[in-house]
């Protein structure tokens, strides 16, 4: 019998001993590979697939991590931030519209100036000027569209200005025709706005006399207009407020023609055919492997007060705060309009060109203090019945800034880099 308590000793040569030291050697060697690849491949999941943290200037995921209820960038609240918002001011812009210079003309409440848009379940990317500006190094960006389109043109020219200290480096260039350029000389790289607030070619092309009792589209006519922004590097396209009456007049013909077919259309039929052409266009002269290609959602107005349970007379003259019902959508607003821009996008997509929508709208909704209302230069001079009146000569339609439109191009910027 053997104790159970006995050892027992299995004897080695030195030989045998080094052969299981090289072993174990190639063990430990192998899960110390096996170690760092799965902390390199975790770190990969986080990258890819987790919420953004605010720290990032990029957020990542596949085509539809947008869309997820882990994070969709359009969903969410305003959330007052005095502290890093704005992200320039006003009066250091040294490109800053008048139409939208609010405190310039006057308005002393500036706490629209002050809001941040916070995601429900991820954080917004803030904006980088220095970044954005490298990307665009010998590049071109368009904004195509109208007026609103224009005051993201302005936002995102103020944005970049911000970064660029020295005058000399930076220039606007408007020669009174539709394209107006801001220039970054040291970076080569141009934003440029292209006034089309119908995207086709229509009786409201001049950029400063277009305010014309009739509108008249040439829903199969682009190419006057896009040959200016065919090789763009970065496309920016709105046009839903010049659509907004029942019927709008197509011709057949050109304007010059007295032989042209004119024909009242019903608007959201007229607007359809547009963007077939816009969508025929893109499908044959855009570069694909070049051209990022983003289309604005519609940007609401606050015209009527009674829709967010203030007076039936008023609208957002005099507001200072936000809507803070949920959800909230006033009349100003076409779903069916949005509609179609959306299966414009979709159909594109099964013929490999990739649109990406901003959805700007719902949280643009709740900003009824953020827009000029009185605060800007009046174009006309105004009467004594309307000085009687602030409601009858207030813009609800655009947008003060710094304010709103910042928050669309921080959307864009996240989109941009994302791409």
């Amino acid at each position: 019998m053997v104790a159970r308590n006995q050892h027992y000793v299995v004897p080695v040569t030195w030989g045998a001993s080094i052969n299981f030291s090289i072993v174990q050697f190639f063990v430990a060697l192998l899960f110390a590979v096996f170690f760092v690849g799965a902390v390199y491949i975790a770190g990969e999941y986080v990258t890819f697939n987790m919420i953004p943290v605010s720290e990032g200037d990029t957020f990542s995921g596949d085509d539809d991590s947008l869309q997820s209820s882990e994070c969709n960038l359009f969903s969410g609240k305003w959330v007052f931030d005095n502290e890093s918002y704005p992200l320039y001011k006003e009066k250091d812009c040294s490109f800053m519209s008048d139409q939208l210079a609010c405190n310039k003309f006057g308005r002393k409440d500036l706490n629209y100036q002050h809001w941040r848009w916070q995601p429900h379940h991820c954080d917004l990317p803030r904006f980088n000027a220095t970044r954005l500006l490298e990307r665009l190094r010998n590049k071109r960006m368009v904004f195509v569209g109208d007026s609103l389109n224009r005051g993201q043109w302005v936002s995102m020219v103020c944005l970049l200005d911000s970064s660029i200290h020295d005058p000399k480096l930076k220039y606007m260039h408007n020669n009174g025709s539709n394209l107006i350029t801001f220039k970054a000389l040291g970076y080569n790289a141009s934003v440029e706005f292209y006034w089309a607030p119908l995207l086709v070619e229509s009786n409201s092309d001049d950029p400063t006399n277009h305010r014309l009792p009739e509108r008249i589209v040439r829903s199969q006519s682009i190419e006057k207009h896009a040959r200016a922004w065919t090789d763009a590097d970065i496309l920016v396209f709105n046009s839903y407020l010049w659509w907004r009456r029942p019927h709008i007049k197509v011709l057949w013909g050109s304007f010059e023609d007295t032989n042209g077919i004119y024909k009242e259309v019903e608007m959201i039929r007229s607007y359809e055919l547009a963007l077939k052409t816009w969508s025929d266009w893109l499908e044959i002269q855009v570069n694909r492997n070049k051209t990022q290609l983003f289309f604005m959602s519609m940007s609401p107005t606050h015209e009527r007060a009674e829709e967010w349970g203030a007076s039936n007379d008023q609208n957002c003259y005099s507001e200072t705060d936000l809507i803070t019902k949920e959800g909230y959508t006033g009349r100003g607003t076409d779903p069916k309009m949005m509609k179609v821009v959306e299966n414009s996008i979709d159909e594109l997509k099964t013929r490999g060109i990739k649109v990406e929508m901003i959805n700007i709208t719902q949280l643009s909704e709740y900003r009824k203090e953020g827009h000029p209302s009185i605060y800007r230069k009046q174009w006309e001079k105004l009467n004594e019945e309307q000085l009687s009146n602030p409601n009858s000569y207030s813009d609800c339609i655009h947008w003060c800034l710094p304010g709103v439109p910042d928050v669309w191009n921080e959307l864009l910027y996240a989109y941009i880099f994302r791409q």
